[in-house]
């Protein structure tokens, strides 16, 4: 059989998948140092998921399952985030390539990675494995266009660009191929984290590396993906998108740079690739088992207030969530859910009127269902995920008439109305018409001033007619002690400040919305002043 290799298996069940058309390999099970390989028709016998055995590293890897229209650049930019690629050799028609790293130590690393994170392209799955050869040795004509490409790259990786300001060095190459992001946030009313960011930009792929830093006085980062596929979606989806609302608007272009070189893992930079890297503040690399962890990318979506691996704070983490709520794919949701249960209510006391008065701080309440036979347990339906993880991330544990309230996502995707005619006792109320919902308006000033419940509350729509007094006196029926109060210039708004956050969370159930008289209903919110 002169020119065909049937069996190169070590450790790895390869059948036919690695024999190549035009190629020259150098196997480490042939006598010979170089041997042709060229394809037989024995193509049809295909790798068994369960067949694969992890085989001996090797700097040649072996991808599979590729789209039928991916690219040369597409291929090596998955390598080049680990280290230099050195050849390439794409079988077209079988949907496979050969990636030729420089060194072994960087095929085991992508390996590593790749394992716990599967790499897409084009939103295809793909799986890579050490191939049985230690060498690619390609025959220059029948493999031209991927030799230029590689070229190409390579030319531009030798030239590294150290970036001003940080600690970090970068790969330069056209921008049409780079899987790199060059991202700023305008309009910065709430701080961006790195884990905010990688929370948004995960969902349009594997992200790699993230470095943050201030520039002309902006917040900008540089996010590497492993796929130059994967950076276009995200820019063309996420590009003049805002992480809040009215505020923080993404401003995205492709970084003239190929790869990011970080050197620390901390609250400005990360390299999820190498979780072992020291946090550069004089303190030790990540804990193995965090780091294990970290590795695997957990998402603070799956566990609603979760730490994330780097043990950010539960702020940091639910602002990272809501985050990745707001901006994304249509129809994706923070934890993918709308519907929360709300659980150890005070069954004498709670309304759907008054869920829907605290509820409706955090976002527009759809629907309230009290349990008919759980009476201390209620289902509230909001209009988006985001807003659930809002009301779940600031409520869960608050005091309502005495009792801690516990939040969480709801298993239910909506809040079911009573068959008409059935009388529930007035437990179920569709609140998706009310003229009180704070977040209908598009760029509405509301979204800028959510804030946990706090003893100190903002009073707007104020009468000219209605002093101090006056509100003092009605704060002080609902229960609690009025402790400060201060208007503000126009009179027509002012801070209130009760005894505690549990009196101000029932004074605001009782009295947003009360008719001051003079056609002015009051508006009361939570406030992050303080008197």
């Amino acid at each position: 059989m002169d020119g065909i290799v049937t069996d190169v298996t070590v450790g790895v069940k390869r059948g036919s998948d690695e024999l190549l058309s035009g190629s020259v390999l150098s196997s480490p099970n042939s006598n010979m140092s170089s041997m042709v390989v060229t394809a037989n028709g024995n193509d049809s016998k295909k790798f068994k998921g369960e067949d694969k055995m992890d085989g001996a590293p090797s700097r040649v890897l072996h991808i599979r399952k590729l789209p039928g229209e991916v690219t040369e650049t597409e291929v090596i930019a998955l390598g080049l985030p680990f280290g230099k690629v050195t050849n390439i050799l794409m079988l077209k028609g079988k949907n496979q390539a050969f990636l030729e790293l420089a060194t072994e130590e960087a095929a085991v690393t992508m390996v590593n990675y790749y394992s716990a994170v599967t790499p897409h392209l084009r939103n295809q799955p793909i799986y890579i494995q050490y191939s049985n050869h230690k060498e690619l040795k390609t025959d220059n004509t029948l493999n031209q266009r991927a030799q230029a490409v590689l070229q190409a790259v390579t030319a531009v990786q030798t030239a590294n660009t150290p970036l001003s300001g940080t600690a970090v060095s970068e790969n330069a190459v056209t921008p049409a191929q780079s899987p790199v992001l060059r991202i700023i946030i305008d309009n910065m009313y709430y701080p961006v984290t790195l884990d905010v960011l990688h929370q948004i930009f995960t969902k349009f792929g594997a992200v790699l590396k993230i470095i943050t830093f201030t520039k002309n006085n902006q917040f900008q980062a540089l996010l590497q993906y492993g796929d130059p596929v994967n950076a276009q979606q995200a820019k063309l989806a996420l590009d003049g998108q805002n992480i809040y609302n009215a505020c923080c608007t993404l401003r995205i272009d492709f970084s003239k740079l190929v790869n990011l070189n970080v050197k620390y893992n901390n609250d400005k930079s990360r390299d999820y690739t190498r979780p072992d890297l020291p946090s550069g503040d004089g303190q030790p690399a990540l804990d193995p088992a965090i780091a294990a962890a970290f590795a695997k990318e957990t998402s603070l979506l799956a566990v609603p207030g979760a730490l994330s691996p780097l043990a950010i704070p539960n702020a940091a983490a639910a602002a990272a969530a809501a985050a990745a709520g707001r901006v994304g794919m249509p129809g994706v949701s923070a934890g993918g859910n709308t519907v929360l249960l709300v659980s150890n209510l005070n069954e004498e006391m709670v309304t759907p009127q008054s869920l829907f008065t605290l509820f409706g701080v955090y976002g527009d309440v759809q629907r309230v269902k009290i349990l008919y036979n759980k009476k201390d347990s209620a289902l509230i339906q909001m209009a988006d995920g985001h807003q659930s993880q809002l009301a779940m991330n600031h409520l869960n544990g608050q005091k309502m008439y005495g009792k801690i309230i516990r939040v969480t996502l709801s298993k239910h995707q909506t809040v079911q109305l009573p068959r008409e005619g059935l009388d529930d006792q007035g437990l179920t109320k569709d609140f998706g018409n009310s003229p009180l919902h704070r977040f209908k308006k598009p760029g509405s000033k509301n979204f800028q001033n959510i804030f946990p419940p706090s003893a100190t509350l903002h009073l707007s729509n104020i009468p000219p007619s209605v002093a101090e007094e006056d509100l003092r006196t009605l704060f002080a029926n609902t229960g609690g002690t009025v402790k400060a109060f201060k208007f503000f210039q126009d009179h027509k708004m002012a801070l209130l400040q009760m005894a505690t956050v549990e009196e101000a969370i029932q004074a605001l159930i009782d009295l947003h919305n009360y008719n001051l008289g003079e056609n002015h209903h009051l508006r009361v919110s939570f406030s992050k002043s303080t008197i």
